[in-house]
């Protein structure tokens, strides 16, 4: 099912991706321009496409849903959260609707799905929450921009570091079995390893699973001096509860990637199942800076609860998409010069903070060490926990302290390559 929002839109059409000036007709025109915002509004991951679309939708109220006289139309497509749908729901926005550009989907497998057929049609992507590596790695393409959005192994490559540096040397790792996950897991492991860390196991949870105790009871005999997990959508939330439950919580420190404690995870769960946990993110919800504060006042006001990364995404994404349409005068005839301007646009400062480019399409952007703690002040109108800032790693790239050339040669993170010798 599609819901018709009078958000935003930005568009490109269906032309080659090359140097063509742009038509007199088209730029003097008020031509709407049309986005198909691809949203997991149902399935594992229906709160993330919740926020997502609210994100999206209060920035271009803000902005009176236009750009340069543009109106701006946004056509929300289900995902369901599952990759096969989500491409029928791209060949619905592009084929039938007339889509000019696709902002989303959600999920790592939404993406890599999604993208082939985008680059086929010649259709500018954005994908401001899908982080597979490889999207700006090895398959980069000028139509694929990871606008506002970060690459999977970004912030956990800072994570592995970091746990060897507090003394930990047998981690254990969960993650969700599917691209994400094992990027996610890959990163940390591969930098925890290369400081001299050993990985005691890997266990690999199906996405949708409820029953997370058989993989807890692996980690609990095991003893290891931490885990390291990865957790989206509902997943993340029976995990939360069913760790604590076990009596885990205090026993055995965890290392948890951006998405466990995201704030559309942790606001359903009772304080103590979460407070304490130590997280790495490129988006902390409690960041004491006028761009985040300033961000999370006007969506709680909005929404009535604080904005998760998704939501923070796509409403920054919303900010850098509209920035370059006014570059081109929302003239979008030419999907190359929009493409063009949307990769040098600069963020001094957003919700998120600095973001740049990178020339694959990647943010280069501020990785943070997270803790969930209580909320003060505004916030605690809107949520009982939220994560706040403990050590900021500034302008990480999604290669960490390797060389582009040098990180390339080796294969993307699968459950066959994580990073080290078995």
């Amino acid at each position: 099912m599609r819901i018709i929002r009078s958000t935003c839109a930005f568009a490109v059409s269906l032309g080659v991706l090359c140097m063509l000036l742009p038509t007199p007709s088209r730029s003097a025109s008020n031509a709407p321009i049309k986005v198909a915002l691809l949203a997991a509004t149902s399935g594992s991951a229906a709160a993330a496409g919740h926020d997502m679309v609210a994100g999206w939708t209060l920035y271009w109220s803000e902005h009176g849903n236009a750009v340069a006289g543009h109106p701006i139309v946004t056509t929300v497509y289900d995902t369901n959260s599952n990759a096969g749908h989500a491409l029928d729901q791209a060949r619905r926005a592009v084929e039938q609707d007339g889509a000019q550009m696709i902002v989303g989907p959600y999920l790592a497998n939404e993406g890599l799905a999604v993208a082939p057929y985008g680059i086929e049609h010649r259709i500018p992507m954005f994908f401001p929450t899908v982080s597979a590596d490889d999207l700006s790695q090895r398959q980069a393409n000028s139509f694929i921009i990871k606008v506002a959005g970060w690459t999977s192994s970004q912030t956990t490559h800072v994570a592995g570091e970091w746990a060897y540096e507090q003394g930990y040397r047998r981690v254990m790792t969960l993650a969700n079995s599917y691209v994400f996950g094992y990027e996610n897991a890959g990163g940390f492991a591969q930098t925890f390893t290369r400081r001299g860390g050993k990985i005691v196991n890997q266990i690999w949870a199906p996405l949708g699973t409820t029953d997370y105790t058989p993989y807890i009871s692996q980690v609990q005999a095991a003893n290891p001096d931490a885990l390291f997990v990865e957790m989206v959508g509902a997943d993340a939330v029976h995990f939360l509860q069913q760790w604590s439950q076990l009596g885990l919580k205090n026993k055995i420190p965890l290392i948890a990637n951006e998405t466990t404690t995201d704030q559309s995870n942790i606001r359903t769960l009772d304080p103590a199942l979460v407070e304490g946990i130590t997280s790495f993110g490129h988006f902390a919800e409690g960041r004491d800076a006028p761009a985040t504060r300033s961000f999370i006042e006007k969506y709680g006001k909005a929404e009535g609860v604080l904005p998760s990364y998704m939501a923070t995404s796509f409403y920054t994404a919303a900010q850098w998409i509209g920035q370059a349409l006014e570059t081109v005068h929302g003239d979008v005839s030419d999907p190359g010069m929009l493409l063009r301007a949307v990769r040098d646009i600069k963020l001094s400062d957003s919700p998120f903070g600095p973001m740049v480019l990178d020339q694959y399409g990647a943010p280069i952007d501020n990785v943070y060490i997270r803790r969930v703690v209580a909320t003060t002040g505004e916030a605690a109108k809107y949520a009982k926990t939220w994560n706040v800032v403990i050590k900021t790693y500034p302008h990480v790239s999604q290669f960490w302290t390797w060389k582009p050339s040098d990180y390339l040669k080796q294969p993307v993170y699968s459950p066959t390559f994580q990073g080290y010798t078995k």
